[in-house]
């Protein structure tokens, strides 16, 4: 398997769930697939996040609010690897309730990824609303 094929692999279960998990109310999932080891970033749809104790929070903060995830799929437009470091660039669509009220928005979402002892670690995260699905 290419180094492509066993990212996009790890890409389409592990991050793909842990976003699922995410969207359910469930942060732990998330937690897992970020990074420890610094420099670890988020410019998100709803918080920012620098450095690994504000990611947590920001993790557990939003995993307050989501509840009863029944759609996720990401669409993926672009990505790459090169040695440790990966890139991916996509839209993700998802129906979840905020709140307790259902919603169906789609983000752009650009992340940064790097290889950690033969595992993928997100370290960066871009994401933003489209059009009237802002979140």
């Amino acid at each position: 398997m290419s180094d492509r094929d066993d990212f996009l692999a790890w890409v389409d279960t592990a991050l793909v769930d842990a976003e699922r998990a995410m969207l359910d109310g469930d942060e732990g999932p998330r937690k897992e697939i970020w990074s420890r080891v610094e420099p670890v970033s988020v410019l998100g749809a709803w918080r920012n996040a620098v450095g690994r104790d504000q990611l947590v929070e920001a993790f557990e903060v939003l995993a307050m609010v989501f509840s009863d995830c029944t759609d996720y799929q990401m669409d993926l437009i672009s990505f790459d690897v090169v040695g440790d470091m990966a890139y991916s660039v996509g839209y993700e669509r998802f129906t979840t309730s905020i709140d307790g009220e259902p919603r169906t928005i789609t983000l752009r979402a650009t992340q940064v990824y790097r290889r950690e002892n033969g595992q993928w670690r997100v370290v960066h995260r871009h994401a933003d609303g489209v059009g009237d699905h802002q979140p």
